[in-house]
């Protein structure tokens, strides 16, 4: 490596086996190499690029990045790999104030390091700029169809859905959707059994991560509804077998305000959700599949509540098969999302009679899909399309001088307001953060 060209440190995901993502791709690092900086990179033998992709573009593959003065990755990082006053660039999950990842975030503080976390790299107006809400969506859909083709066959009820495998089965995006769209001309032509029709698919939520999850759905027949029919299409007995219904909830669906004759004002909603009651289960009868989008702290109404569902089951209410829970809160906005998974078991049935779990999709219950990593499911498309909108903020951080003061640093607005901690200490936008440390 020349010692007078800037380098960017690769690293290997080590969080879970089943993280083949990567944040910059062996192509955008051969670009990255022309334009003058050298990307090192950490054997790995689950990165769903190979070592040999890297070497080809002029890439180093090496264990040390030591001579690397940024670093980035996809997942969190272990706290024994932080060097004194290193620059790391990855998904930190700590802005929540994650008790699991305290002990890094701490660590890197006693280390002067300096922490940018793609979660806050954002426009002006807040708009995330970098991020796999998509590829979360697309992968959580084909699960979620999965999963209810696996919960009917357990039931003894045959689907036009038996031939999906699930997305990480699929060589990339486009073979699993050519999958979905094949499926679909079976439910034109054979249709759902009358025993399990209408099929009802209710996304909460309307962001990227929706918008990922419908471009899966639409493939298939899909017939759109407004929350407010959904009832009456269940109830008139009319519905058709060869589509999918599908309904989208936004927040004025989902809450309410305490006080009976106040409008539903969705800014006041957000400052201050103490004033409104979850209404969301009053859909839950009339549903076949949810998939929670949303963003949930726990201010906010739960969409689900244990006692909720339990209470809908004892009235013999049990047409919901299967949550689709993208994401993947671990008993938030869908409080019987009592386990989070990953690709190597990605379901379980939760039993809301006796609030007991069982693996898998058998058992008494609902199926609920809760992995926490989708887009890895979806490696090498998510990959290119991380790195190509990454890419172009690269040259800025690896040019960046991170020995100035806070104030001084010369990084575009979109990153710096991503910078979490500097020097070790936790940055203006980030200091609540200590009451979590």
């Amino acid at each position: 490596m020349n010692t007078n060209r800037k380098c960017l440190g690769l690293r290997r995901e080590d969080k879970s086996v089943w993280e083949k993502r990567v944040a910059v791709t062996p192509q955008d690092a051969g670009t990255l190499r022309k334009a003058g900086i050298d990307v090192v990179v950490q054997p790995s033998s689950l990165r769903i690029f190979s070592d040999e992709e890297f070497l080809a573009v002029g890439a180093l593959v090496q264990e040390d990045l030591g001579a690397c003065p940024i670093e980035i990755g996809i997942k969190e990082m272990k706290p024994e790999t932080f060097r004194q006053g290193g620059t790391y660039v990855f998904f930190s999950h700590t802005i929540k104030g994650q008790s699991y990842n305290m002990p890094m975030l701490k660590r890197l503080m006693d280390l002067g390091c300096n922490l940018i976390d793609y979660e806050k790299v954002t426009d002006e107006n807040g708009k995330r700029l970098i991020f796999f809400g998509n590829f979360a969506g697309m992968a959580g859909m084909m699960e979620t169809l999965v999963a209810l083709e696996r919960r009917m066959a357990w039931e003894g009820m045959a689907t036009p859905l038996a031939a999906l495998k699930r997305p990480l089965e699929y060589h990339n995006l486009e073979e699993a959707k050519e999958a979905v769209r094949v499926v679909g001309d079976g439910i034109r032509t054979e249709g759902f059994l009358p025993e399990l029709a209408p099929v009802v698919c209710g996304f909460a939520g309307y962001g990227n991560v929706a918008r990922g999850a419908w471009e899966i759905l639409d493939l298939l027949p899909v017939e759109e509804v407004p929350p407010g029919r959904l009832a009456e299409l269940i109830e008139r007995g009319d519905a058709s077998r060869h589509c999918v219904y599908k309904v989208v909830f936004r927040e004025e669906d989902t809450a309410e305000p305490l006080q009976a004759a106040a409008a539903f004002r969705l800014q006041d909603y957000y400052q201050r959700p103490d004033r409104y009651r979850g209404v969301f289960e009053r859909y839950v009868p009339y549903l076949t599949m949810l998939v929670n989008c949303i963003y949930w702290e726990d201010k906010y109404p739960r969409l689900i509540t244990k006692k909720g569902l339990r209470q809908q089951w004892e009235c013999g209410s049990q047409r919901l098969k299967v949550i689709g829970d993208i994401s993947a809160d671990l008993e938030g906005a869908v409080e019987c999302t009592v386990r989070i998974t990953d690709p190597g078991a990605p379901y379980f049935v939760y039993d809301p009679l006796t609030g007991g779990v069982s693996g898998g999709v058998e058992g008494r219950g609902v199926v609920v899909m809760s992995v926490d990593i989708l887009p890895s499911e979806l490696p090498r498309d998510a990959s290119v399309y991380f790195s190509g909108v990454l890419r172009r903020f690269i040259p800025a951080l690896v040019h960046a001088d991170y020995s100035v003061s806070f104030g001084d640093l010369d990084l575009p607005p979109e990153i710096k307001r991503a910078v979490i901690v500097y020097h070790g200490r936790l940055t203006p936008d980030f200091e609540y953060m200590e009451q979590f440390l």
